[in-house]
């Protein structure tokens, strides 16, 4: 008779990361907009963007009646005396508890057990799962101690899990997990990922690149097999990261490599409809997309910085429509120029809401005029000066030039 496979037990509220193709946590990929589209297109889960600990303590959690979400809102830390009029309350996370609900796995940023603990507290209530960032290289979170550096310090990496495990996962019934890059030896690499394994988590993703690797350098998959065969030994699903383009291909890798499910990134960021397979009929347009983001984005009130931001990334840059859209200062005038105009009057509604003003001066803007301004004073100010000069200024007759030396006067 065959071993029955070690697993650990996925709670009640959690979600079993097999046989999945999810989105991967991305900071600004990953917003509310972008996982709810990845989701209406195939994915099985969609991870959060990383979303640091300490932001969230303070937060006030409350429903959203206008875009039926649920956002974690908090005031400014910076109490400056300068600051006259009243501060507005900044949005730290949004999700949505029906369209998200069972698949949506929030990423958190941290450093330090307690702080990791307090912060899932706020949120565990309403996701499947939490995820630990171990694998960011980018300077903000590595400075913090967090992402990537964690890979460090495997002893602190582990207390985390540890007690996100006991106080979070226990307490809520849903799942923890983590996230990694590949260390500088498989040795290392081993080591870590049997560490990680021991804490209680029930996933474990590796992102096959280690710290240095940047997006464009191919990912290495030469230990995939290895750290599968360890988590399959753990009883803890096994998830890879790294250059996977669609579900076709996500489903091959998973068959060869002997993991349980993949993560797609860069390919979510560019078309959503990635998650759709060939027989489903593959990728969409950019335009099907892109209508069916801005309907997204329109219907939570997305940040408008955002919102643009992502439309650079699902639109062709060199389409004469894209160059328009850059110039875009809200969401009427994008539907305008996307010629969606049933979306317009709701765009109005949301512009409304989120105070862009086409009228007021953006940021970029006041610079411009402040630097215009002040090269303007300067060039009236020396244009004074020379103005005075010139007006000092004595005939050549009255300087003496060209005229007879004055002769000494005799004394009598």
């Amino acid at each position: 008779m065959a071993n029955t496979p070690k697993l650990v037990p996925i709670p009640k509220n959690g979600v079993d990361y097999r046989g999945k193709i999810v989105l991967a946590p991305m900071v600004r990929s990953g917003e509310l907009p972008s996982r709810l589209l990845a989701l209406k297109y195939g994915a099985d889960l969609a991870w959060g963007p990383e979303t640091v600990d300490k932001s969230m303590i303070g937060t006030t959690k409350r429903f959203n009646p206008i875009t039926s979400t649920i956002d974690f809102t908090r005031f400014p830390s910076n109490n400056s005396s300068r600051v006259q009029q009243p501060q507005k309350e900044s949005l730290i996370y949004r999700l949505h508890p029906t369209r998200e609900r069972g698949k949506l796995i929030f990423q958190i940023g941290t450093a330090a057990p307690e702080t990791a603990v307090a912060a899932a507290k706020l949120v565990a209530e309403d996701v499947a799962g939490i995820d630990v960032n171990a694998g960011c290289p980018k300077p903000f979170s590595t400075s913090g101690g967090m992402g990537a550096a964690l890979l460090q310090d495997p002893d602190r990496l582990a207390s985390i899990l540890v007690a996100l495990v006991k106080e979070v996962g226990e307490v809520y019934e849903i799942g923890i997990s983590v996230k990694i890059r590949l260390l500088e030896t498989p040795e290392r690499t081993e080591a870590l990922v049997r560490k990680l394994c021991s804490t209680g988590i029930t996933g474990l993703t590796i992102h096959c690149r280690t710290t240095p690797m940047r997006p464009r350098e191919r990912a290495i998959r030469d230990q995939l097999r290895m750290i599968a065969n360890i988590c399959r030994e753990e009883g803890v699903a096994c998830l890879m990261n790294g250059d996977v383009r669609n579900r076709d291909e996500a489903l091959q890798l998973v068959e060869e490599y002997c993991v349980d499910g993949a993560m797609i990134a860069t390919a979510a960021e560019a078309n959503s409809s990635c998650f759709r397979t060939q027989e489903e009929g593959g990728l969409l347009s950019w335009k099907e997309i892109v209508t069916e983001y801005m309907k997204t984005a329109l219907e939570v009130d997305n940040k408008w910085g955002n919102t643009k931001f992502l439309l650079s990334q699902l639109m062709p840059g060199k389409a004469e429509v894209s160059k328009r859209v850059v110039g875009c200062h809200s969401y009427r005038q994008v539907c305008e120029v996307l010629e969606l105009n049933d979306m317009v009057e709701l765009a109005r509604e949301v512009d409304g809401r989120l105070g862009l003003d086409e009228d007021k001066e953006t940021k970029a803007m006041k610079k411009a005029k402040r630097q215009n301004q002040s090269a303007q004073a300067a060039g009236g100010h020396l244009g004074k000066q020379r103005s005075v000069k010139k007006k000092k200024r004595h005939s050549l007759a009255e300087r003496g030039v060209g005229a007879p030396p004055m002769m000494p006067a005799m004394t009598v």
